[in-house]
């Protein structure tokens, strides 16, 4: 796998921390974070890979991109699954893109944080995470000059999470990554409109809906 996205970083310092930071990743450790990593990998302390996610510049969207065409090369199977569903990360400040005092489903209840979207693919061989996208509340995206302390670009607007997971299967369609199924939870599973576009496209879906919602079957 880290042959297929190595090209990305210009110096041997930063693939190998690249290549630190991938298999802490997937390590079984208990918390993850810098120290962890670094740990995991023998470095004396978390500088180098700290460096590697903050300082040098490389692309997450092109990484990204080597790790979907690489899972489609190795587990694209016609009878995959695509999984939406979000995740929050708890913060205690303020200055984190996208965060805010909102739902967070991993904590339970509200709390101050970050919410990401992320598209996952499953199959009989293995299962990983596909896209992801970072949910920017309308308290941001609203706020034009807190947006570029954070590194937000000005053609970033609001996008709603259904909106953010159409999108993600909407590209999944376009790269043709081999897929039979569509799931996710009731957060977006109500939205009449996606299940209607996906049922029109005849993509399989299996998506929690709310009590009061009306479904048509056929």
């Amino acid at each position: 796998m880290h042959e297929r996205f190595v090209h990305r970083f210009n110096r041997s310092e930063p693939r190998e921390s690249a290549l630190a930071y991938m298999r802490g990743l997937i390590a079984p450790l208990q918390r993850k974070n810098g120290w962890t990593l670094a740990e995991e990998a023998g470095h004396a302390g978390p500088d180098r890979i700290y460096r590697m996610l903050n300082r040098i510049e490389w692309d997450a969207d092109e990484v990204l991109e080597d790790v979907r065409r690489y899972v489609a090369d190795n587990l694209g199977d016609r009878d995959a699954v695509l999984v939406v569903d979000d995740t929050g990360f708890l913060k205690k400040g303020v200055r984190s893109a996208g965060v805010q005092r909102q739902y967070s489903g991993t904590a339970g209840r509200t709390e101050n944080c970050q919410i990401g979207v992320f598209l996952a693919y499953a199959t009989d061989h293995g299962r990983t995470l596909i896209d992801r996208r970072l949910y920017l509340p309308a308290s941001w995206t609203e706020d034009r000059e807190r947006c570029r302390r954070a590194g937000i670009d000005d053609a970033v607007v609001f996008e709603t999470k259904v909106a953010m997971a159409k999108a993600m299967v909407r590209r999944a369609i376009a790269d043709r990554i081999p897929f039979r199924w569509v799931t996710a939870d009731a957060a977006y599973g109500f939205n009449k409109g996606w299940r209607s576009e996906l049922e029109q496209a005849d993509v399989f879906h299996v998506m929690a809906t709310t009590r009061h919602d009306t479904v048509v079957t056929r």
